[in-house]
């Protein structure tokens, strides 16, 4: 392993740098407060004992902390990855206790909401992969798709599906029973999506879901579809299965992923390309939906089709990719993107519906008092192409991390000219994918949007210090407050971190690994992320080629890291050049002006998956570092680091 040591001074600490090393400490004293207020002292959340009514799951309880171990994969403190842990297992507890759980896994619900839990889980994985309990659960729950659990029979090998849009530790959970009437009548909450069906007689649209008798008809149609069979939105269950061949690189993984995802392009093939969203029992498409391709539960026609759609083909694809190497299986999500795309139109923003309006703060905010913008279909049903909505650019975004392609950027671009606003505009918000802010970071990478660092990186102490006010005057009672709330008010964000140090997109919120084509470790405390008083700016992302700067803001303690070429060690690095200073530094005792620095650059060939940096007090370091993409095998496994007293060159 080659190592490369900075030389250069901070001369001017880059605005940048400082920012965001006092996010990383801002965000850590924040997570304190919110404890003391919401959580008993084991860590279990404050709320309502007693069975918790209804059907609904146990993702929300995990959202309120998903991003704490992210925090310390960045470089948080070690103390980031304790709460994680212990936080995950005190939830853990809370569900079970309310019936959600067995064996520590939900009984049975649908994963377009599994998948937002359990990106917890997997941080988890990724963060401590020798953690003895996280990767026997890792392999347990992998198994209850793999028939390896007599009580899970979720998996039908010979039709290669998922038996239920409902499933978990204890199998099928089927949606209604043989004695069920069912009804889905009005709801405000519900309203916004639309009818489940568009084809039932006498029901034309959500308001007439207010007379029982409809609602009762429009319940046994769901009843009758939706019960039984395999949904597209399963395919989140590949991250299950993928974070448990990262972890042991076994090869029934990457067979079941190759066999239940492989069967899922054929269908698309069939389909013009397209996915059907819903397979029978017996394998058929369009089963229980007499013949067609759409109408199953989050598929195409209800309630927010391509948003997790795309989620779940890009989940699949990438799963499948790092598991095999193979490109081809990026196609089954970028065929879905670009259907979708070419449907796309200009529009009134302020004349059409739109079931996910409180996703587009940004692109709204940035609209101004400019009505017309791009608009792309989200939902299909017996009446067409409907619930035309902005794209967002996270689904380029993830395709484009993962490739570097040149196709995948170009449709970025291509987004970014149809949508005929200024995209390099930072607005301070917190959506609950704490995502959004892809368009003036790719703006940046690319050399329009200069200030975009410090910008985002205000932006996101500004919601820190917010969520922490909102915290100090909350007068409610925890045992009453909805189960969102937490959630609303967890002070910890990464997406500028993610951007900024390892130059991706946030993970995908439904169901997504942490992939970029940069990650860091630190030498000296032999564990993830980036060492104190480092910050990291990664300036610029092309498929074989990344820049980033380094600055070692400590005046006194010398800091060493290894850089990584993927998160998952899926890249390999070829060359590194890095800036060197070629003048004397600092000059005379009794010199009063600094005298001018000559800097130039030194090649160094790398030919690994890894080389340390070593920054010295005061220093700095740009290192414009050569990639070939999947040239290694994926895997949460660390390099070899030395003991603390740090690498040797060789």
């Amino acid at each position: 392993m080659i190592e490369i040591e900075a030389n250069i001074p901070l001369v001017d600490a880059p605005a940048w740098a400082v920012l965001e090393r006092r996010l990383f400490d801002v965000m850590e004293q924040a997570v304190q407060p919110f404890l003391d207020k919401y959580t008993h002292p084991d860590g279990r959340l404050i709320w309502r004992t007693g069975p918790h009514p209804g059907r609904d799951g146990a993702d929300d309880f995990y959202e309120s902390f998903y991003n704490w171990p992210l925090l310390y994969l960045l470089g948080g403190s070690d103390r980031m990855l304790d709460l994680g842990q212990r936080q995950w297992e005190a939830t853990t507890r809370l569900l079970e206790e309310l019936g959600h759980l067995h064996k520590e896994y939900e009984i049975g619900y649908d994963q377009f909401h599994q998948s937002e839990s359990y990106i917890y889980f997997y941080l988890l994985c990724m963060a401590d992969p020798h953690h003895a309990d996280n990767r026997e659960r890792a392999t347990r729950f992998a198994g209850f798709y793999l028939n390896e659990d007599p009580e899970a029979p979720n998996y039908d090998a010979d039709r290669k599906i998922i038996r239920c849009a409902h499933n978990g530790s204890k199998g099928p959970r089927w949606l209604y029973g043989d004695n069920d009437k069912p009804s889905y009548g009005y709801s405000p909450g519900m309203a916004v999506y639309g009818l489940p069906y568009e084809d039932l007689d006498g029901i034309q649209g959500i308001e007439d879901l207010k007379d029982p008798v409809k609602a009762r008809r429009m319940g046994e149609a769901m009843k009758a579809r939706m019960s039984r069979g395999d949904a597209v939105a399963n395919l989140g269950v590949c991250s299950l299965v993928t974070n448990a061949y990262l972890l042991t690189g076994e090869d029934k993984y990457r067979a079941w992923l190759q066999d239940y995802v492989g069967a899922w392009v054929e269908r698309a093939a069939a389909n013009d390309g397209l996915i059907p969203d819903n397979v029978g029992l017996s394998g058929q498409v369009g089963e229980y939906m007499e013949g067609r391709w759409y109408g199953s539960m989050y598929g195409w026609t209800w309630p927010h089709g391509f948003y997790n759609i795309g989620y779940a083909t890009l989940v699949a694809g990438i799963c499948c990719y790092l598991a095999t190497g193979e490109a081809h299986w990026l196609e089954l999500p970028r065929t879905q993107l670009r259907k979708i795309m070419d449907q796309g139109e200009m529009a009134d923003v302020h004349a059409r519906p739109m079931s996910l309006e409180h996703h587009w703060i940004g692109q709204m905010r940035a609209l101004g008092e400019q009505r017309q913008s791009w608009l792309v279909p989200y939902c299909y049903g017996e009446n067409g192409w409907s619930d035309y909505q902005p794209l967002s650019p996270i689904f380029p975004a993830a395709l484009w991390n993962v490739t570097g392609a040149p196709e995948d950027r170009t449709m970025l671009e291509e987004l970014r000219r149809c949508e005929d606003y200024d995209w390099r505009h930072v607005f301070s918000f917190r959506t609950k994918e704490d995502a959004g802010h892809e368009q003036p970071w790719f703006c940046f990478l690319h050399g329009d949007n200069p200030h975009y660092p410090e910008r985002i990186l205000q932006a996101a102490l500004a919601q820190v210090y917010r969520r922490l006010e909102q915290i100090r005057q909350d007068r409610t009672d925890p045992r009453d407050n909805h189960i969102h709330w937490w959630q609303q008010l967890n002070p910890v964000t990464t997406e500028a971190l993610v951007q900024l140090t390892l130059g991706a997109p946030q993970l995908i919120y439904n169901g997504g690994l942490l992939l970029a084509p940069l990650r860091y470790f630190d030498a000296q405390r032999r564990r993830p992320g980036l060492p104190p008083d480092v910050a990291a700016l990664v300036e610029q992302v092309e498929q074989q080629q990344i820049v980033v700067h380094l600055v070692n803001l400590s005046g006194v303690e010398s800091r060493r890291l290894i850089l990584q070429a993927g998160t998952l060690g899926e890249h390999r690095f070829t060359t590194v050049t890095c800036t060197r200073r070629q003048s004397e530094y600092p000059g005379a005792v009794g010199e009063h002006a600094d005298a001018s620095l000559k800097i130039g650059n030194q090649q160094a060939e790398v030919a690994d998956s890894h080389f340390a940096v070593m920054l010295p007090p005061g220093t700095q370091i740009r290192l414009t570092i050569g990639l070939e993409r999947g040239a290694g095998t994926p895997s949460y496994r660390f390099p070899t680091m030395p003991a603390q007293t740090g690498l040797r060159s060789s």
